[in-house]
Formats: C-alpha cells, structure tokens, sequence
C-alpha cells in the first residue's frame, strides 16, 4: 500500500508538472513583454508610452515591459525570430520580410503612422521633376527598407529604373545623419528619407521635390507597424488586446493633444540618444505624419509585390498569414 501511494503521489507529480509547464504558454504565467521600437518620430506610440509608463499601467501588476531600441529593421526582425521581441514597432517593408521568412510566425497587428516621408533635392542640383533624377545620385536610407521600396515605385510609375536595373538612377544607401553633409559636398543630388530628416535638410538649405502625399499612395500608405510573434499572440491574448488598448489610447492622445504629446516624444528622444529636436523641426515632421491605428493593407500588399519584384522575398504573403484577423 505504501509502495502504491508513493507511486501515486509520483505520478501525481507529473501530471501537475505537465499541467503547470503547459500553462506557462499563457498570460497568468508571462511576467515580461519585450516590446521592440526605433528612436524615430515614426514610432510616436511607442516613444510616448515609454516615456508615460502606460504600457505597463495597461498590463497590471506582476506584467513588466522590457524596451529595446532598434536602429534598423533587419536587426529587429533577428530579434523576432530569437523570441527576444514579442511585439514590434517596424517597417512594413522588414515586416512583410519578417513574415515571410518565418512561415507566418511574425503577423501584422496594427498600423502606427503613415507617410512622412519625402523627395529632397540639393539647391543647385537642377533638379525639377521625377524625370530630372536620369543620370543622379538619389540617397536613401537602407537598401529594401520603405523608402526604398516607395523610390523603385516613384521611378517606374515615371517610366525610369535604377542603374541596378539598367536604367540610368543611381540608388545609394546612405545614413539619415550624413546625407546633409554628402549633399553639400555634391556627392548625391536628392534624397528620400523619412522624417524628421526630411524637415532637418529643408532647414539646411535643401529644397523639396515632392511632399509626402505625392510619394506613394497619396501619403496614406504605412510607414511604420506593428507586429507581434504568433507564439506570444496565441500564448497570451489577454497581454494582446490590453497591448492593443494601448496603443490605440496613446493614437488618441497624440492626434488630439498634438502640441504637448509632442513636447513628451521629443523629451524622450533626448534622454535615448542625448539630442532632441528642435521644435519647429518636430512640428513640420509630424504635419507630413498620419498617426492611425487603421491598417492600409493595400499598401502593405503594394510593398510586397515591389519586394518580390527586387528579389527581396521569395513569394508573397497570403492575406490570412499577414494580417491578424479583426
């Protein structure tokens, strides 16, 4: 009898063990979100819940947040794949790569901004239309990212190609902090960037070629997303959705409190990378930023047939696999 209750209790044991192991794929057993972002205007969401702790007032006790900078989108995309990032702010260029390369594994949960980018031109560049770039220099931030991918667009729908392709346009990647300098010494003649880089060489004597809303999709196409780790959504719906409450409460409260919202962003930004921006500098940045949790899933689906086009992923993404359903 002894021998049979010892065996019991054993395998009692176990079975509570199982119980608990597989329990810790849900929300009462997750004690840390780590949340993924850029130090950019872009991500305005994210910088702003940070610097106001609403995230981890959203989550409750016992939930912390982990906050982890980015400066580019394949880096943040590693991370993903590692588990190290459970939900992300991106590119919708990285995140169409990121789910695909991962079979699905890293989805689309919601918009962030849209536009905010624009074409600028060196002064004396000669420069006066799309059609004037034949035979310059156009400057953009990284190879395959958003604006890339909005230039290779611009440039065909004008009946023009890179030099890559044949055409006579020479794309080169350039770092948003240098292109000023490599403008005023002629190296490149124009440039597209995201803001606040764009207001930042209009304040240093560049001029614009084309606003925001004539690059791509009338200024309504995403520029910046969120996604999450299908793993971590299925685990811990509840972290999800109160995620989500979140980011739509800090849309809110950025779109009808501008003006201080604002004031908090750049605080932060100072404190992460030791300069703010100046405030005429923010002000314009963000009149050519639309800051919406609405989705523009065609012009997510418009970067990913210019990705497959370039090469840049092997097949397209199926809607249900992209997108998390609403």
């Amino acid at each position: 009898m002894k021998k049979w209750n010892r065996a019991g209790i054993a395998i009692l044991f176990l079975v509570m063990l199982a119980v608990v192991t597989g329990c810790g794929k849900g929300e009462e057993n997750a004690t840390v979100v780590n949340m993924g972002y850029f130090n950019n205007i872009t991500h305005a969401q994210a910088l702003l819940m940070k610097s106001e702790g609403t995230l981890e007032s959203s989550f409750g006790d016992g939930i912390s947040v982990n906050w982890n900078a980015f400066n580019a989108g394949p880096a943040e995309v590693e991370a993903l794949f590692s588990g190290a990032i459970d939900i992300g702010y991106i590119g919708p260029v990285p995140a169409i790569n990121a789910n695909v390369k991962s079979g699905g594994d890293v989805v689309i949960l919601s918009s962030a901004t849209k536009g905010g980018a624009v074409l600028i031109k060196r002064k004396d560049s000669g420069i006066n239309s799309v059609a004037d770039l034949s035979g310059k220099v156009v400057a953009i931030p990284q190879i395959g990212n958003t604006q890339h991918l909005s230039l290779l667009q611009l440039l065909s729908d004008n009946g023009m190609k890179p030099a890559s392709e044949g055409g006579d346009v020479t794309v080169s990647a350039v770092e948003n902090a240098d292109v000023a300098n490599m403008m005023e010494r002629g190296d490149i003649d124009a440039a597209l960037v995201p803001e606040p880089w764009g207001a930042t060489l209009l304040e240093k004597g560049a001029e614009l070629l084309m606003d925001y809303d004539d690059i791509y999709m009338q200024g309504q196409y995403d520029v910046a997303v969120v996604v999450v780790r299908k793993e971590f959504m299925e685990a811990n719906p509840e972290l999800v959705e109160k995620f989500l409450k979140a980011h739509e409460a800090a849309t809110e409260n950025i779109n009808n409190d501008t003006e201080n919202k604002l004031k908090v962003i750049n605080k932060e930004l100072a404190e992460a990378t030791g300069k703010s921006l100046g405030d005429n500098i923010i002000s314009e940045a963000f009149s050519r930023i639309g800051v919406s949790t609405d989705l523009n899933r065609e012009s997510v689906k418009g970067f990913a047939q210019i990705s497959k086009q370039q090469g840049l992923i092997s097949d397209l993404p199926d809607d249900g696999a992209l997108f998390v359903s609403n």
